[in-house]
């Protein structure tokens, strides 16, 4: 009996230990969240300052005047305007990052005009004219681009713009000689200047190139189409005359200022990890 009663208690041990073993899993490693990273917030837009710089090759596309009793117009034989430099400044709005806009006042500087004549004058009938003066012009532009993309630190870019420009012409200085004899002339004279505003039309292409995350360098070339207006009025039974428009070409270089050029760090709220709960 002692035999049998020692024999149950060791199979109920070994039966107790061997279930025990079966309930019993160890914990699992608690599960860490991947770290989330800071992302930048997309800028869809903001306001910048631009300021600009150029030389501009300058084509008079001509000019006319009318000229003795019965006022007959005339055009000159030559008309030449000299290139000059040009100056500007300007705000736009970034809408996307494909559109912008802005609003731009250029300055171009003095562009010295050289011109002839043909035809009778007091010493000889006939005489070559040598008419001088020289123009200044101020354009404000209301101007569109589309950025085509962005490669690197490269957009390159197209656009267009209208408006208008005070074309402001300095008196012209007229000179009548024989041209057999280029030293027998005529007392020369002068027109008063003319100052105009004119319908202007421009196209644009070039890239921006980032420097900081709001500070960009532009450089590229415009075309500027300024209509044909007056150039200087009546004397001496010769005037007034008008010029046919300009063709601006110009290489350009500047700076643009992005007040929200900048990517913003995304807030990321730090939440403890949860650890699991084991029942």
């Amino acid at each position: 009996m002692k035999t049998v009663l020692i024999g149950v208690v060791a199979t109920m041990l070994s039966v107790s230990a061997a279930m025990a073993a079966d309930l019993y899993q160890p914990a699992p490693e608690p599960i860490q969240a991947a770290p989330v990273e800071a992302a930048p917030a997309e800028v869809a837009g903001g306001w910048y300052l631009r300021g600009d710089v150029g030389y501009a090759f300058t084509k008079l596309r001509g000019a006319h005047f009318y000229q003795g009793p019965g006022r007959y117009v005339r055009d000159f034989d030559r008309a030449d305007l000299d290139d000059s430099w040009t100056v500007g400044g300007g705000v736009g709005y970034q809408i996307n990052q494909h559109l912008r806009t802005d609003v731009t006042l250029d300055y171009l500087g003095k562009a010295d005009f050289s011109g002839s004549t043909s035809g009778s004058c007091g010493v000889s009938t006939n005489c070559t004219s040598r008419d001088v003066s020289s123009l200044t012009a101020w354009s404000l532009m209301a101007n569109a681009y589309v950025d085509i993309g962005t490669y690197g630190a490269f957009t390159p870019y197209v656009g267009a713009g209208i408006g208008g420009t005070q074309v402001r012409w300095d008196k012209l200085k007229n000179t009548s000689c024989s041209t057999s004899n280029p030293d027998d002339c005529d007392d020369s004279f002068d027109h008063d200047g003319k100052r105009k505003w004119r319908f202007t039309y421009a196209l644009m292409a070039g890239t921006s190139i980032d420097l900081t995350c709001n500070l960009q360098a532009d450089v590229g070339y415009r075309f500027r189409h300024v209509l044909g207006g007056d150039m200087f009025g009546y004397k001496a039974n010769g005037g007034p005359g008008s010029d046919k428009g300009l063709y601006l070409h110009e290489a350009r270089a500047g700076l643009r200022y992005n007040f929200n050029g900048c990517a913003e760090t995304a807030y990321v709220p730090d939440y403890p990890v949860e650890q699991p709960v084991y029942k």
